[in-house]
């Protein structure tokens, strides 16, 4: 199993000129909860060329599918186009590439609800906002995201005290 390079991986995304949003463990992590995560998870646009783009910032993480590795079956532009999770592995580790999120919030609602920064020297992301990442969290919450939302909701009780002082 690769080393697990959350910072390679958006590095390659950034290269190919690929437009996503970290959302999930990292996004929340990033919004200061502590938290663990295993995978990166963005929403990507669904747009034909940012598919293209997305294809070869893939190609350069040789990224397949994790569920059957042995196959190593590479995600093609049909599915990038869809709503769906493409659940990769790269030469970094776990990559989540998702269409949607929540009940069907797409790179383009998400927009405006985003924080933007730098990570590392001058490689500029987008994180979703913790509020709206409890809100899509909450609409769709499987056993990982029950456990986790009670954190998440108290960190950003916290960011907002600090704020308000």
């Amino acid at each position: 199993m690769p080393v697990t390079d959350f910072l390679a991986v958006i590095r390659v995304l950034n290269e190919h000129e690929v437009d996503f949003i970290i959302v999930g463990g990292v996004a929340a992590v990033l919004e200061g909860a502590p938290i663990s995560t295993f995978d990166l998870d963005v929403v990507h646009s669904r747009s034909v060329n940012n598919v293209h783009h997305m294809l070869k910032a893939l190609g350069a993480l040789d990224a397949y599918y994790r569920l059957q590795p042995e196959r190593r079956i590479r995600p093609q532009a049909s599915h990038l186009l869809s709503a769906g999770h493409q659940l990769l592995m790269t030469r970094y580790g776990p990559l989540d590439v998702l269409g949607a999120i929540g009940r069907s919030h797409s790179y383009e609602e998400l927009l405006e609800h985003v924080n933007e920064m730098q990570a590392g020297a001058g490689l500029p992301i987008r994180v979703l906002k913790l509020a709206k990442l409890i809100e899509v969290k909450s609409e769709t919450a499987g056993d990982k995201d029950v456990a986790t939302l009670p954190i998440l909701r108290k960190t950003l009780e916290e960011k907002g005290r600090r704020y308000d002082d």
